[in-house]
This record gives structure tokens, C-alpha cells and sequence, in this order.
């Protein structure tokens, strides 16, 4: 590091220097101040604040819901597995599991899912599309989600023949 010390001019440089002297020739620019660019926000104090806090009321939301949904379906898998286990046919499989899956409550991530449908455009602040509007989609997708029932059950682990994750993950 040869801190205050400089360097001899080197051919390369020296070629450098010129082609820059050259282009300031040129430069229809040179010599004029250079216009300021404008920023169309104003960082704020509540800004400031908002990033020490750490993650957002509703980015903390959607962890949970994550969170809560993964949970339900390691618990689903394994009901899945012990009722496959009592239920040699596959009717009677069926029957049961259809049954579990209608008593089945989500209400605990339905709670999070609906706080998330009214709280997060507000919380995001998501903009509006004047065309239609209606608020702008976010990744491509609304940003509702639909609660958690029955149907998303027999969708995720249906009871007629073998789900994909059974092959691919332990049965633990």
C-alpha cells in the first residue's frame, strides 16, 4: 500500500490520460455543471424506524403461516400413514380419510390467513392498479390466500392410490 507516495506514469496511463483529454475535446458537456438527479421519495424518520424493528407485522404473518402450515401437514402425513396402516382397503382408506379430513381444523392458520387477507395490503403498502382497481399483484399472484379446508387436504394428500411424497420422504 504505498499511501501518500505516487507512482511514476506508466505508458498505459499515459495513453489513458490522452484518450480522456480527448474525449473532453469532444464532450459536449465539458465545462457545464451536470444536471442534479431528483428523487421522487424523501427518506423519513418512520422509515428509519420501521428498518431497526426487524421484520414487519406482516412479513412476521407470513412466516407463521408457513410456519403453521408446514406443521399441519407433517401431522397430516403422519395420520395419513397410521390410517393406511389400519385400512388394508383402499374404500375403506378412502372413507376414512375423507372422514378425517372433514373434522380436520385449521383454525389457528385460517385466523393468520384472514389477518393477512385484511392487514396486509395496508401493511405493505401495496399500490392500486388504476385499471382495474383492485390491488397489484405481487410475484404475479394476488396477495390473498385462500383459507385452509377439507379440499385442501384431498388435494395435498388425496386418498386414492399413493401420494408422491411417500416415496421420497421417510415415514417418520
Amino acid at each position: 500500500m504505498r499511501q501518500g507516495v505516487t507512482r511514476p506514469e506508466t505508458p498505459r496511463d499515459r495513453a489513458e490520460r490522452e484518450a480522456l483529454e480527448t474525449d473532453l475535446l469532444d464532450s459536449p458537456v465539458a465545462g457545464k455543471p451536470i444536471r442534479r438527479r431528483l428523487r421522487n421519495f424523501r427518506p423519513g424518520a418512520d422509515a428509519a424506524l420501521r428498518a431497526l424493528g426487524g421484520p414487519l407485522a406482516w412479513m412476521r404473518r407470513l412466516r407463521a403461516i408457513e410456519v403453521t402450515i408446514d406443521d399441519h401437514e407433517a401431522r397430516l402425513r403422519r395420520h395419513w400413514h397410521e390410517l393406511r396402516a389400519q385400512h388394508s382397503d383402499d374404500a375403506e382408506f378412502a372413507r376414512a380419510w375423507r372422514q378425517l379430513a372433514e373434522s380436520w381444523s385449521f383454525r389457528d392458520v385460517n385466523r393468520l390467513i384472514e389477518g393477512h387477507n385484511r392487514y396486509f395490503p395496508a401493511e405493505a403498502r401495496l399500490p392500486m392498479n388504476p385499471r382495474t382497481g383492485d390491488f397489484v399483484h405481487v410475484n404475479g399472484r394476488p396477495y390473498t390466500r385462500r383459507p385452509l379446508d377439507a379440499q385442501w387436504i384431498l388435494e395435498r394428500f388425496p386418498p386414492e392410490g399413493e401420494p408422491e411424497w411417500t416415496h421420497s420422504q421417510d415415514n417418520s
